[in-house]
Formats: C-alpha cells, sequence, structure tokens
C-alpha cells in the first residue's frame, strides 16, 4: 500500500491456453450465459482493478468483448511467459492481479484479499489463492519480479508453481469454489 492509499493495481486475465480438454477456446465459451473471459473482467473491476487486460487468445474476438488485449511475448509457451508480459505491461503499478480466464466462480472479495495480501507485506513478491495447494493462476504480482521470472523462463522453466518456491510468497486461503475452473464439456455442465 502506498502511504495509506489503495494500491494501484491492473487485472490481467491469461486467454493463452490450448484449450486441448476443451476442444476450443475457453476464454470465450459461455458459462451463465456470457462468455467466461468478461465474467472474470467484470470480477477483477468490481474488486478495484484500474483497467483490465487479456493476455494472448484470440485478440481480435476479445477486442470484440470490448477487452484491451496484449500479445503473449511467448504463445503456447504455458502460463508463465503470459504472467512476464503482464508484468511488463505495467511496471509502475503496485500490483498486477493474475488470474485464468477459466474461473467464472471467482469472486471480488477473493480478489480483494490477494490484493491487500500483498499491499501489506512490503517484503512480499507475490501473494497467491490456496486452497488444498497454492493457486498459481490466481495471485497478485508486484511487477519488480518481472526480470527474475525472465531468467526463470529464459532457462527454461515453464511451471510457475516452481518459480513460487523462488519468490517471497504469501499465501492466501480461498473458497475452493472460486478457484473452480472449466476444463472439459461437462465442467460446463456443472
Amino acid at each position: 500500500m502506498r502511504n495509506g492509499v489503495d494500491p494501484r493495481v491492473v487485472g490481467a486475465i491469461l486467454c493463452g491456453g490450448a484449450s486441448r480438454r476443451m476442444g476450443r477456446d475457453k476464454a470465450l465459451l459461455a458459462y451463465a450465459g456470457r462468455p467466461m473471459v468478461v465474467s472474470v473482467a467484470e470480477v477483477l473491476s468490481a474488486a478495484g482493478s484500474e483497467s483490465v487486460i487479456a493476455v494472448g487468445g484470440d485478440g481480435a474476438a476479445l477486442a470484440s468483448l470490448g477487452l484491451a488485449v496484449v500479445a503473449d511475448r511467448w504463445p503456447r509457451e504455458g502460463p508463465l511467459g503470459g504472467v512476464i508480459t503482464a508484468l511488463d505491461q505495467f511496471p509502475d503499478h503496485d500490483a498486477i492481479m493474475v488470474v485464468a480466464c477459466d474461473m467464472p466462480l471467482l469472486s471480488s472479495a477473493t480478489v480483494r484479499a490477494i490484493v491487500e495480501a500483498l499491499a501489506t507485506a512490503a517484503d512480499t513478491d507475490v501473494a497467491v489463492a490456496v486452497t488444498d495447494r497454492p493457486q498459481p493462476l490466481c495471485a497478485a504480482w508486484r511487477p519488480s519480479v518481472a526480470a527474475q521470472l525472465e531468467t526463470a523462463f529464459s532457462s527454461g522453466q515453464r511451471r510457475l508453481s516452481d518459480v513460487l518456491k523462488t519468490l517471497r510468497t504469501v499465501e492466501v486461503a480461498v473458497a475452493a469454489r472460486d478457484m473452480a475452473n472449466v476444463n472439459t464439456p461437462f465442467d460446463l455442465s456443472d
């Protein structure tokens, strides 16, 4: 937190996954009558994000939904590249709240709790949601770790869970429901 002022936060939605199990672009799939990416963007905005970007994915389709789109610097290389891309866009912000596009049940209260955990822990690089394990696709990152993440990426690292182990991390317990993601057509019917 900056001198008692709310932190400057940007929301970043990772949309670049291959969606192999789903068979089509998950970000654009309707859940409860609207594209999942729109639901996630609204949650990030309601939680206080100054702006929301979509990283990767079908840029034209995402832009047609009113989203600002940033091309993933490393498409099809996993979410770590998307996180780095997002952090590089806003180096002067206090936090980048990064979430996956397929989490339609995420709540703004959960996002606020994660951002607040990062804002109140000055010596922390990332605040990550935790259910039975860390959920690195729902985390608030300090942009200052971008270079460290890029070094890990350049050395071949791709797993966010492994990268988290090298950072100063605070874990935020969240409801499992908030972390539910949609990976298969069956998940859409739940």
